[in-house]
């Protein structure tokens, strides 16, 4: 009966274009394994493909497909290869008639078929039952669950389907896509009762579908946490970038009960990076995705918690404890609070830029996206690393890619190593002096208006893509009237808040602010964050660190 539990779900499908046939396949199959499995029939490849993916849909497990060689439209061989892409541990078996054994050979190569049958398989105690317990013995002992993967539907320039790719893909949850238009989607839809006005539709690992939802619900239905298990914590980490990552992964390996809070996704504009090669260790070069991955589970492995999707609004001081408030009301309190929120990519200021956001226009490299650039005329504005990382990605697959930038070179703020890249790179171009004026397009992006910022003529080129890297505008809006910042909202910490060598007028201890130490005692600031920081992945990194070993000399003196 345990057995019988486990597998209840569980399908065993034929597929038998003659309906005598499929009957008694359906039926032998049910006299021995119907009450543990289900038995699925189908009579065409088509309906048999539509009745898999309404299983996968929903989150059915299926152990066993046996498939008929000769079928219209589609034959045996050709259902089971495409089988394979919706149910890859299923046992493929093809029923076939003797003068078809050549081909069930061959298939044996090109489904990574199991078994084949000779049909008549009567009687089925000798030669069809002793096959299929073999088969599903082995399927009961592999790794026959698949991994969770969320499905997304919907439109191709959307700009909220846009940002529903971009938070899964940053938080590395395995989905695929499906365009609405396409059958595919379309089936999807049907599957969830989803009539398509609101998209994206999201379907998730245990067959949810959730319309048009937003981050925290995303974040919680696909397995990320959001919701702390503690009122009270030693350090909250606010922000998941390198610096914060670099926080969560020493102040847990040190004993600290450590939560970090990210509003997004871990790894800020590092984590955007298609490739960092001046990180030390990484002689090759490694992806921003790669490193945030490999100090995600680090931190996680040390016991921190990491909470996604949850935007902190406010920070108060109640006696020892300091108080972090969310968006949605709650809060959680710490002895210590480090801030390490990072910037955001400025906003193109250009007619049509906005309109155009996510259907065309990105922020970020939006690696989503790079695979639909293949052969495409790409734009980048920018000239810092993150514009030539990017520029040095999307050159593989691009027709040309294109760098705007405002300077006169790109020297005066890329490192060496990308400068040379750029200039040696066939299909990469570089613009300086230049400016976008303007965007056009009307369900997408279609054209930009170019300015040269000498002369200030003008210039309309075709464009349907453009990444934007511009500036740097840190996340502390929310500090106002709490922490001191400078005139461009960076938070002031250490030296820079004793320029007279005297401590804040509000504060209270008999020695001055540590070195990562804002104007509240308790209070670290870490990376980009960080007035005057250097704006760099291995800095930010070090500044993490450093400032847990500052939290430990506070509450060693409080």
């Amino acid at each position: 009966m345990a057995q019988a539990a486990d597998t209840a779900r569980t399908v065993i499908m034929t597929v038998d274009d003659d309906p005598g046939v499929s009957r008694a396949v359906a039926r032998d199959l049910r006299r021995r394994y119907g009450e543990s499995y289900r038995i699925v029939r189908a009579e065409s490849g088509e309906s048999a493909l539509e009745a898999l993916r309404e299983l996968k849909l929903r989150g059915d497990l299926v152990a066993v497909i046996l498939a008929d060689y000769r079928m219209p439209q589609m034959n045996g061989i050709e259902f089971l290869e495409q089988a394979l892409d919706v149910y890859p541990g299923a046992r493929r078996v093809l029923l076939t008639a003797y003068a078809d054994t050549n081909a069930a050979i061959d298939a044996i190569n090109v489904v990574d078929l199991d078994h084949y049958l000779l049909k008549p398989w009567d009687p089925p105690e000798e030669k069809l039952y002793p096959v299929l317990d073999d088969l599903i013995q082995a399927w009961r002992c592999s790794d026959y669950r698949p991994v969770p993967s969320t499905k997304v539907v919907g439109h191709r320039w959307s700009a909220r389907s846009s940002d529903v790719r971009e938070f899964l893909a940053r938080n590395q949850v395995p989905y695929r896509w499906y365009s609405a238009d396409e059958p595919e989607g379309r089936r999807l839809l049907a599957a969830a009762g989803a009539d398509g006005q609101r998209l994206p539709l999201v379907i998730t690992p245990d067959g949810t579908p959730l319309v048009a939802p937003e981050a925290p619900e995303l974040a919680a239905r696909v397995g990320l946490a959001t919701t702390p298990t503690a009122d009270f914590y030693d350090l909250v980490v606010i922000g998941g970038g390198p610096a914060g990552l670099g926080a969560a992964v020493y102040g847990a390996s040190e004993g600290l009960r450590t939560v970090l809070v990210e509003r997004a996704a871990t790894g800020g504009q590092a984590g955007q990076s298609s490739r960092i090669e001046n990180y030390l260790g990484f002689p090759d070069g490694v992806s921003g995705a790669q490193l945030t991955d490999r100090a995600r589970r680090q931190a996680a492995r040390f016991g921190a918690e990491i909470l996604t999707a949850r935007e902190v609004t406010g920070l108060e001081i109640n006696g020892a404890a300091r108080v972090v408030r969310f968006s949605d009301g709650s809060a959680i309190a710490a002895h210590s609070v480090i801030l390490a929120t990072g910037v955001s990519y400025r906003e193109l200021p250009a007619p049509g830029v906005d309109e155009l956001s996510g259907c065309g226009v990105f922020y970020g490299s939006a690696l989503t996206e790079a695979a639909s650039c293949q052969g495409h005329d790409v734009y980048i504005v920018g000239g810092a690393n993150s514009a030539g990382q990017a520029a040095m990605y999307l050159a593989r697959g691009a027709k040309s890619v294109t760098l705007l930038v405002r300077g006169e070179s790109l020297s005066a703020s890329m490192s060496y190593y990308l400068v040379q890249q750029i200039e040696e790179a066939p299909n990469i171009s570089v613009r300086c002096g230049t400016v976008v004026e303007a965007a056009h397009g009307s369900d997408h992006l279609e054209q930009l208006t170019l300015r040269d910022a000498a002369t200030g003529q003008t210039e309309l080129v075709d464009a349907q893509w453009l990444f934007v890297f511009i500036g740097a505008a840190p996340l502390t809006d929310w500090l106002d009237g709490t922490v001191l910042r400078d005139e461009r909202g960076f938070i002031l910490a250490g030296p820079d808040l004793t320029p007279d060598g005297r401590p804040p007028a509000d504060w209270e201890l008999d020695r001055p602010p540590y070195h990562l130490e804002t104007n509240i005692p308790g209070v670290f600031v870490a990376g980009d964050a960080r007035a005057e920081s250097a704006k760099r992945v291995a800095s930010a990194v070090g500044e993490g660190a450093m400032a847990v070993m500052l939290v430990h000399r506070y509450l060693e003196q409080s």
